[in-house]
């Protein structure tokens, strides 16, 4: 619990500052080091022709769109001519290419999930030109669309920025130097970086082992920094070489906390600006700024309880060995690594899955039912952090709803930050927030109704239901973990979870575009008098209870037939 508290606590203690880093970055203010970011931007900007004059919602969406279009068929091309001997020393073929579609939709999105082994599926090219540079992309894709939201949310004027400047800048001023310097510390701690052959060993057995190599270092640290996930070796960060002593685990779970909870920090500064600007406050201070806080608040409440409720299944263990008199006095261990053990192994699970990143540091199939609904439940809900930009910008669409029910039920015309709340938004909201579970229910009833679906589950009970639940959990979440017991190389999962993937990172974000720019086109006005008050612990409260009662509306039967029906079995009351 220590441990826990501790980690928690250094999050809080380094989002603050690089919050209000991250906001200047938005602002485009001025940051330690301009001179240098600014050159490198004015070269790139000239490199790529881009016009910096500031873009309508549908201009920014189409920018969006067609970039990752491009970078999806550069990726795709690269995947299928791997074979070639081009940094390619441990001579890995080409990638068939059903499985290269489902690889390419899969760092675009920013989800990673990977139906191959790291280190004997892909060549180093590939782990440079693809992995590692659409985890830049895909990342700074989110930060620079919840940037936009935000504008159109908080901002006066009627358009939403620039995309190609956001995406650059935050590029430039955040992804790279923070990754550098989180490649240098796990590199530090042991973790690899080269080019060189896999090394082939003789161990004390007189057995033969492979050592794998390769660029680790530089795809972990943007791996974790930028909420992406997957892993450069099969097990992940699980595997000594990605994730080698407690220190590394600390920074890499730190690593994915810090992105996506500074964007709710600058979303509060941001709405604070625009108060100030507007004479509704007085004050010249402002840390979270109350709105942020109030969002930062919602999303705790609801990290918290999802680790409590994976710390305790973890800890409760398997009753069916307690019975056989098996001790279990340290928790479930199965699928854990004895150098984090349960209580690391929770949290890392909670944080991977709530922040969306889907790295893992223990075998999420071999949680208990309760600990595996944990995880399932931070990507169904997709909105407490979440990965960068995109979990703030579904908290934020979760606001919207709660305060247009609580203006139905107190007969006010809902507001938000000053903004009237009317049909054409809320049919925006509604489908929005309908486009995540739409995704993930009708894929599941797809693989559980079909023999090429149901064949690839190793557990034909209800951890079997559970185990494609999960995979397309975290495919529409853009969290990219899975259940280890799902055999999903095959035609139909790489299809499957690859639309998935497209569908629940792109609708989502066009939908949101477009409410963002119906706000921005509003004149910003007081709030009117008895409207409901967004920026105090109440609405905490009011926020954190609207995402719990429409994910147990969605989700509840579905879990009710896979984790909880598994936890009732095992327990002997099924």
């Amino acid at each position: 619990m220590t441990q826990i508290f501790l980690t928690l606590l250094i999050f809080v203690l380094l989002v603050v500052p690089f919050g209000k880093y991250l906001y200047n970055v938005a602002e485009q203010k001025t940051t330690p080091g301009e001179p240098v970011f600014a050159f490198l931007d004015n070269i790139i900007y000239r490199l790529c022709g881009v016009d910096k004059t500031a873009m309508s919602w549908k201009r920014y969406a189409a920018a969006l769109i067609l970039t990752n279009a491009v970078m999806f068929a550069a990726a795709y091309l690269i995947l299928r001519l791997q074979s070639i001997p081009f940094l390619n020393p441990n001579g890995i073929a080409a990638m068939p290419p059903d499985l290269a579609f489902n690889t390419a939709i899969s760092f675009i999105t920013n989800t990673n999930l990977q139906h191959y082994a790291g280190e004997n599926g892909v060549s180093y090219l590939s782990q440079a030109a693809v992995m590692t540079f659409l985890m830049f992309t895909s990342a700074a894709t989110g930060y620079a669309a919840c940037m936009a939201f935000i504008r159109g949310l908080a901002g006066k004027e009627k358009t939403l920025g620039n995309f190609y400047v956001d995406v650059i800048r935050v590029t430039t001023r955040v992804l790279l130097p923070l990754s550098i310097l989180i490649s240098v510390l796990l590199l530090w701690q042991g973790v690899p970086q080269n080019f060189s052959k896999n090394i082939t060993l003789t161990t004390i057995e007189n057995k033969y082992q492979d050592i794998a190599m390769g660029p680790v270092a530089s795809l972990e640290s943007i791996k974790h920094l930028g909420t992406n996930g997957g892993g450069f070796f099969a097990a992940n960060s699980a595997h000594p070489s990605e994730n080698p002593t407690p220190l590394t685990n600390i920074i890499e779970m730190l690593s994915m906390m810090l992105l996506p909870g500074a964007c709710v920090i600058v979303f509060g500064r941001m709405v604070f600006k625009r108060r100030k600007e507007n004479k509704q406050i007085n004050s010249s201070f402002a840390v979270f700024g109350s709105e942020g806080r109030a969002v930062f608040t919602a999303m705790a409440l609801l990290f918290m309880a999802l680790l409590f409720m994976c710390f305790y299944a973890e800890h409760a263990g398997n009753p069916v060995l307690t019975n056989l008199g098996i001790n279990q006095s340290m928790g479930s261990m199965e699928g854990k690594e004895m150098r984090f053990g349960v209580d690391q192994s929770a949290l890392f699970t909670v944080t991977t899955t709530t922040f969306t990143t889907g790295s893992v540091n223990n075998m999420h199939d071999t949680l208990t039912p309760l600990g595996g609904m944990s995880a399932m439940l931070g990507m169904m809900l997709n909105a407490v952090y979440g990965g960068v930009g995109a979990g703030l910008m579904n908290m934020l669409t979760y606001a919207l709803l709660a305060v247009f029910l609580c203006g139905l039920m107190i007969g006010r015309t809902p507001e938000y930050l000053g903004k009237k709340i009317a049909g054409k938004e809320m049919q925006l909201v509604a489908l929005c927030l309908m486009a995540h579970p739409f995704v993930i229910l009708i894929f599941t009833a797809l693989a559980v109704s079909t023999a090429a679906g149901f064949g690839s589950v190793s557990n034909p009970g209800f951890h079997g239901l559970s185990q494609m639940l999960y995979e397309y959990s975290s495919a529409a979440a853009n969290n990219g973990s899975g259940f280890a017991g799902l055999y999903n190389n095959t035609f139909f999962w790489n299809i499957t979870t690859g639309l998935a993937m497209f569908f629940g990172r792109f609708v989502p974000i066009i939908l949101q575009l477009a409410a963002a720019g119906l706000l921005a086109a509003q004149n910003n006005a007081a709030p009117s008098k008895g409207a409901l008050r967004t920026n105090t612990f109440m609405f905490s409260i009011i926020l954190a209870v609207t995402v719990v009662i429409f994910a147990a509306l969605t989700f509840l039967p579905v879990l009710s037939l896979g984790p909880i029906a598994e936890h009732l079995t095992l327990w002997g009351r099924l």
